[in-house]
């Protein structure tokens, strides 16, 4: 004969449960019948809690003139993902109970942080975040709520911050863009560094970030410094914006590394005061200085530019004779290499990926504040970046010729 199934204790408390619902709203919505249990589970695991603290049963007559004994309850509201939800927490006379389902101090369930967090990593503000919680959720999320809770993210920069780097980077970029910052109630302006290394895989790396309000050579060589504390051993070049003070600091610190003016950068800063409906023919004939096929050929474009626009924008070509020992490099590198530096498109990416999250914020109250997002940012970012930079299996053939003995062909082989 067949087996009869018999019914399980659980069978029937479900039953129990969801006897009289006919609709998922019923079950999953804010008050039903899966958040009341959620409410009557942790209330039940609260008195467990301090069942085990006591040592006794509620009502048991150990209780009677024992010492320590219960002494009713609190109310506390916490935010969960469905909403609101208001819980009775257990009081002993002696007050030394700490719940560990539900934490003193403790506004909110797990989950719902990691939700406040990414909409923090997305540029929301605070005030930003609070409507969106009370619009999604019908409940208030205190400023002081939000901040500490953000301000877990702290500790993770740290250790980004401080973490053990590789040993070799083919190509570093430097990079910084300015932020406002209130000090003191006054908005002042901020410069945000950013290291973009790419590894000896052709993948991004953002090394670190930086705060400073001026760059100078005792700020680098505190950058780069740090980079080497952290076990860079060499740096192959490193592609900045005539960032002041750099080629100094990097050169006491790492002296074989090749410090390159970044093209994209030159081009930019030197054009930005061209007249609109001259940019276009500007932006050609700069071309054909960039593009020349050697040191000597390039020069010679840059004369005949001047010729051409020397008249209207003398400054132009002046800027780029006055940096020309740092552009100089680039001609004596092969193609796939100077479009690897030329384009820029790792750290061009990257910045506009970071201007975006900050550009909603008209100034941030802290440099901390500032810091939370702009790590988010970058960590939300590096998760997509899981390919090489194109061309990079040229690129490091290249570099291993061009840098005998400092390319690695594996990881950090000998």
């Amino acid at each position: 004969m067949p087996k009869i199934k018999t019914r399980s204790r659980h069978d029937e408390l479900l039953d129990e449960l969801i006897e009289g619902v006919k609709t998922a709203d019923e079950l999953f919505a804010k008050d039903g019948v899966f958040f009341r249990l959620k409410k009557a589970a942790l209330e039940r695991m609260l008195e467990v809690e301090m069942t085990e603290h006591l040592g006794y049963e509620k009502h048991a007559a150990e209780g009677f003139n024992g010492g320590n004994s219960r002494n009713g309850s609190s109310s506390k509201q916490l935010t969960t993902d469905e909403g609101a939800l208001a819980l009775q927490i257990p009081r002993d006379r002696e007050g030394t109970f700490e719940p560990q389902i539900v934490k003193k101090g403790q506004r909110a369930l797990h989950g719902f942080n990691d939700q406040l967090i990414a909409l923090y990593a997305r540029g929301m503000s605070v005030r930003d975040i609070q409507s969106h919680i009370k619009e999604m959720y019908g409940t208030e999320v205190s400023p002081d709520l939000i901040s500490r809770v953000t301000d877990g993210v702290l500790e993770e920069i740290h250790t980004w911050q401080t973490r053990p780097l590789d040993e070799v980077y083919p190509i570093l970029f430097l990079d910084g863009f300015v932020i406002k910052v209130r000090d003191e109630r006054v908005v002042q302006n901020r410069t945000i560094y950013v290291a973009l290394g790419i590894n000896i895989f052709g993948k991004k790396d953002v090394l670190g970030l930086w705060i400073s309000p001026n760059e100078g050579a005792k700020f680098w060589m505190h950058v780069v410094s740090e980079l080497r504390d952290r076990g860079v051993k060499d740096i192959l070049l490193a592609a900045t914006d005539g960032l002041k003070g750099f080629p100094e600091a990097i050169a006491a610190v790492f002296p074989q590394t090749v410090v390159q003016t970044c093209i994209v950068h030159m081009i930019r800063n030197t054009t930005h005061l061209v007249a609109w409906n001259n940019r276009g023919a500007v932006a050609a004939d700069l071309r054909s200085v960039y593009t020349a096929i050697n040191e000597e050929v390039a020069l010679v474009a840059l004369e005949r530019f001047h010729g051409t626009w020397g008249k209207l924008y003398p400054s132009i070509a002046k800027a780029w004779r006055t940096n020309w020992d740092k552009i100089a490099p680039f001609y004596g590198f092969p193609a796939e290499l100077r479009r690897a530096i030329y384009t820029t498109n790792a750290i061009e990416s990257l910045n506009s990926i970071l201007r975006r999250a900050t550009k909603t914020r008209g100034s941030f109250p802290t440099e901390n504040s500032a810091f939370k997002l702009l790590w988010l940012t970058i960590d939300r970012a590096s998760k997509t970046w899981t390919r090489p930079i194109k061309g990079w299996d040229l690129v490091v053939q290249q570099l291993a010729i061009l840098f005998e003995g400092r390319m690695p062909i594996r990881p950090y082989e000998a």
